[in-house]
């Protein structure tokens, strides 16, 4: 059962075994399918919605034609002498 407060708030309450079903008008609103991410946030949390499929979202985000080892291998250098700065 929930409570519609106007604007986007509404009162959601939890189940018998704690849990939380999001107003189908939420679920079509923000596109929310099967995957949410849930972060606590001190005193809330938040729901971030993930795509159905991630790798789909990020086809053509990266132009590299590096292999994944090598790409590997430059971000722990750079991890490393990022600690490195920090030590000093």
């Amino acid at each position: 059962m929930y409570y519609y407060l106007g604007g986007n708030m509404s009162i959601l309450e939890l189940d018998s075994k704690g849990r939380l079903v999001l107003p189908k008008e939420i679920r079509e609103t923000l596109e929310i399918k099967k995957k949410v991410l849930m972060v606590s946030a001190g005193d809330h949390i938040k729901i971030i919605p993930l795509p159905s499929d991630p790798l789909k979202v990020l086809h053509g985000a990266f132009k590299t034609k590096k292999p994944f080892r090598e790409l590997r291998k430059e971000a722990e250098r750079s991890a490393e002498s990022e600690a490195e700065k920090v030590r000093s």
